[in-house]
């Protein structure tokens, strides 16, 4: 049953009817409008409002019913500085900083926003290590916050049982936000600035046309009122998000569910108190007034699988069973709640997704359609920062900050449209929202969705798999025996049978640690083995492109920093940037013959073709960086992929050479097979591309493998390499061996906001020459100027384990925070990588570097650490050249 509530009544109304409103926009502007932003909530309000004020003045809001109808109107509102991200760190204060500040000098109207402080609450060293980590992240962005023990939490906040705490966080300038002050604040400024905000204006269809390159794209909103021409949709839909992207053709993948809270009468004492969150009882307590919101994430929510589009200002009735164990765990918490009646209950419709972040960006399916949808109850808060990222992305073509956490192109479009995944990994990522954020967790919900052809062999011998992108990938490889991934068990609820005897979860377990896990040593292992003799990694998930057609040097010339265009056999790493420098990716591109196909080892082509090798938990990002730049440049191209066709195994280590020479055909000295090159080859009777490529810094090659070829390939491989000690290894050794040798993981210490220039990759940038590429005019000014950031290489002598987000002191003053850190089991050291500032905005240069004192902070300890100009690990790159000492 649904009940409704009398929206409040000094939300923002438009005085003309939509009809009028949507005509004289059109009368006002012969194009229609820039762009559309559908739905009236936090998101669409936020993104019409920095639109405006970015300059994009010629924009229109619609909403169905009224501005907050849908889901906004009954959020929480409350506002976390703190999270285990550098980039929601920074979309959070941007958010704050609007809502607290910015609006109110704009309009003279307050929001609504109210600081009360936050604090968390730790029940276990884990829980307390865990906010020791945000609070040192903090420091580099000088959030206030501060451990308290458990006398000194209940000194500030009275009311509260701290008998079972180990100790809380407590973050002064965390706060309240009102939905509905916000919004209407929100778009009276972006209305003074010419922008138009529709109420009661359903969308009822997208136009989509098809230009002469066969790209699809917006053409003009349908409504019940008129119809607006448009290039840009930004679909703010919030729970109807999806039902709008199939009127243009597009798959949004989140799914609706019942979220709750309770109202308590008043309770004497609560007063100014700070919201809690108490992550280990999975409630929040909001202050509200006088009294208290109860809210929090079970593990066996309500699904609203029949979406009403006549739902506004409305709920659902609270199922008190689901609900009840968050009264409990309020009850533990502040006891007095035991003595308090319930003034209101709110049950309304959320929409989440399946890693509990955000869906945002141009949509691959139809340029021009944007999405800001599917924020995890997160809308408030994270609606300041990514309204404004979401301009950025509209506007100037990306964002500023690197969004690919929230990029819709971060999910394989093979599982955009399956409901079995949709569903699977939105409920274990809503159940486990309130868990420890542990370092190596993997999800237990639809796995198994995309499996290479050695998947069977190497869970017979104990692989324990990492989920990326869909695929299963080795992470490390278990000495007991095998560990398969079941079936997901929804944790026992919904009457699901629960796993039992689930080897697989066990070892994840025993990873829910921030020092070392149990079998540290097993890795090590698979670390020296490489160093000192020869392994195998599996990296069939890379993604693998072909790049042909009349206009594919153009192209290459222009997608990618370094020259590609050596002599057919070459291999060259390289970045692909955007139009302000920053590295949408880096990959391998090889150079082929022209001739008749032998797929899937090689196109057919009678000109320049060129094969990509590319991350697979990152290839969706790349395919669509690639297509929208031959889209947008006109390049006549063709881009296929091939990803499910080949495996990939790397040989490597000092003995690889030995091994391989006796399962290829080819002679593999270095005269004869040097470093970045390729050949197509014969393996054991089989034909397969061999590249001399190193992820890990050590002589080695790569096999590109026909999927059929793959096993008889890799037995060989194995046979070959039985009297040498050849062993399987993961990717968590890959993660070890190529920090310790100083390459870099896209999206961990290389991001679409570093250039190459800061990241230290200006040797993969053909700057000495003319060719023109993406990007290159910001690189030269950048050159020009001299770095104001740049990434330094550390290490420590104390054997504790870093993870990245440990803060960077230099000379005592917070300079950074690393991005990546991982231990180094040849050099025994823990090795991080961050990128450090000038705090006097100068230029960073060597000398910045080899003249500071550097601190690491861990969780509160802080290290002293050794910082260095070059990789610490063969800095003569001797060992891919197969030179050993």
């Amino acid at each position: 049953m649904n009940f409704f509530f009398t929206p409040p009544n000094y939300l923002h109304k438009i005085h003309l009817c939509a009809k009028q409103c949507i005509s004289c926009r059109e009368r006002q502007s012969n194009s229609g409008s820039d762009a559309v932003v559908i739905g009236g909530g936090s998101l669409g309000c936020q993104t019409v409002y920095h639109l405006a004020k970015m300059g994009m003045t010629n924009v229109v809001l619609l909403e169905r019913d009224r501005l907050t109808a849908g889901t906004t109107w009954h959020t929480a509102g409350l506002l976390w500085q703190l999270r285990p991200s550098d980039v929601e760190v920074e979309l959070l204060a941007h958010t704050r900083n609007v809502i607290s500040k910015d609006l109110e000098e704009e309009t003279g109207l307050h929001t609504g926003w109210i600081q009360n402080g936050g604090l968390f609450i730790a029940s276990n060293k884990q829980r307390l290590d865990e906010y020791k980590r945000l609070m040192s992240l903090g420091k580099v962005y000088g959030i206030e916050s501060y451990v308290l023990s458990p006398a000194e939490t209940k000194d500030l906040y009275p009311l509260m049982n701290v008998d079972d705490l180990y100790g809380t966080l407590y973050v002064p300038k965390d706060g309240t936000m009102d939905p509905a002050g916000t919004c209407t604040t929100l778009t009276r400024a972006a209305s003074a600035r010419g922008a138009m905000v529709i109420e009661n204006c359903p969308v009822t269809g997208i136009q989509v046309r098809t230009d002469d390159l066969g790209v699809k794209r917006v053409k003009a909103v349908e409504t019940a009122h008129g119809t607006i021409e448009t290039p840009c949709v930004v679909n703010c839909a919030g729970v109807w998000a999806t039902k709008l992207g199939e009127m243009a053709g597009v798959k949004v993948p989140l799914i609706a569910m019942h979220h709750a809270y309770v109202v308590t009468e008043r309770i004497e004492g609560i007063q100014n108190m700070p919201n809690v969150r108490d992550h280990d009882a999975s409630v929040y307590l909001r202050l509200q007034g006088d009294a208290l919101s109860v809210g929090g994430y079970e593990q066996n929510p309500i699904f609203w699988d029949e979406v009403s589009d006549k739902f506004a200002f409305s709920l659902f009735d609270l199922d008190w069973d689901v609900f009840m164990q968050h009264i409990e765990g309020a009850i533990n918490r502040v006891p007095v709640l035991e003595q308090t009646g319930i003034k209101s209950t709110v049950c309304g419709p959320e929409s989440f997704t399946a890693d509990h972040k955000p869906l945002m960006g141009e949509a691959p399916e139809v340029r021009g359609f944007f999405l800001g949808c599917g924020f995890n109850s997160a809308g408030m808060m994270l609606g300041g920062g990514c309204g404004r990222e979401l301009a950025h992305w509209i506007i100037r073509g990306r964002p500023e900050k690197d969004m690919y956490g929230y990029d819709i192109r971060r999910f394989h479009n093979s599982l955009t449209d399956n409901a079995r995944w949709i569903r699977e990994r939105s409920h274990e990522s809503y159940a486990k929202n309130y868990s420890v954020v542990f370092p190596f967790d993997e999800p237990l919900a639809s796995r198994n969705m995309r499996k290479d052809p050695f998947h069977q062999v190497l869970t017979e011998q104990g692989c324990v798999f990492q989920e990326r992108h869909g695929w299963e990938r080795p992470g490390w490889f278990n000495k007991d025996g095998p560990a398969p991934v079941k079936d997901y068990d929804y944790y026992g609820a919904y009457e699901t049978k629960k796993n039992v005897n689930y080897k697989y979860n066990e070892l994840l377990g025993k990873e829910y640690t921030f020092d070392f896990p149990p079998h540290h040593d097993v890795i090590k292992s698979e670390c020296l083995s490489c160093r000192h003799g020869v392994a195998v990694f599996d990296m069939s998930y890379f993604g693998k492109f072909y790049l042909t057609g009349p206009d594919a040097k153009k192209a290459a010339d222009w997608l990618f920093t370094a020259d590609v265009n050596k002599k057919p056999g070459s291999t060259v790493y390289t970045c692909m940037l955007n139009k302000r420098g920053g590295a949408e990716a880096d990959l391998t591109v090889s150079r082929l013959e022209p001739g008749t196909a032998n797929l899937p080892l090689a196109p057919e082509s009678n000109g320049d073709a060129y094969y990509l090798a590319i991350g697979g938990g990152v290839a969706e990002h790349n395919w669509n960086h690639i297509r929208t730049v031959l889209q947008d440049q006109g390049f006549h191209c063709h881009l296929t992929d091939f990803s499910e066709d080949m495996g990939m195994i790397s040989i490597q280590g000092p003995k690889s050479r030995a091994v391989l020479q006796e399962v290829l055909d080819t002679d593999l000295s270095n005269e004869a097979f040097p470093f970045s090159t390729h050949k197509v080859v014969n393996a054991a009777g089989h034909q397969v591309r061999a590249m001399r490529l190193s992820f890990v810094g050590e002589l080695g090659w790569e096999l590109h493998i026909p999927k059929d070829s793959c096993l008889p390939v890799y037995n060989a491989v194995m046979a070959a390499g039985a009297k040498h000690g050849i062993i399987n290894s993961g990717y968590r050794a890959i993660d070890s061996l190529s920090i310790e040798k100083g390459y870099r993981h896209w999206h961990a210490d290389l991001r679409p906001d570093d250039t190459p220039l800061e990241a230290g990759l200006a040797f993969t940038c053909k700057l000495k020459g003319s060719i023109p590429f993406q990007g290159r005019d910001m690189l030269e000014k950048q050159k020009k100027e001299g770095l104001k950031r740049k990434i330094v290489c550390f290490t420590i002598d104390e054997k504790v384990p870093m993870f990245g987000l440990e803060a960077i002191f230099r000379n005592g003053v917070p300079v950074g925070h690393l991005r990546r850190s991982d231990y180094g089991f040849f050099i025994d050291k823990t090795i991080g990588y961050g990128y450090i500032r000038n705090p006097d905005g100068g230029v960073v240069s060597a000398d910045f570097i080899k003249t500071g004192e550097f601190t690491l902070e861990r969780m509160g300890v802080t290290y002293k650490a050794k910082a260095h100009i070059r990789s610490p690990f063969d800095p003569e790159n001797n060992r891919v050249k197969g030179i050993y000492a």
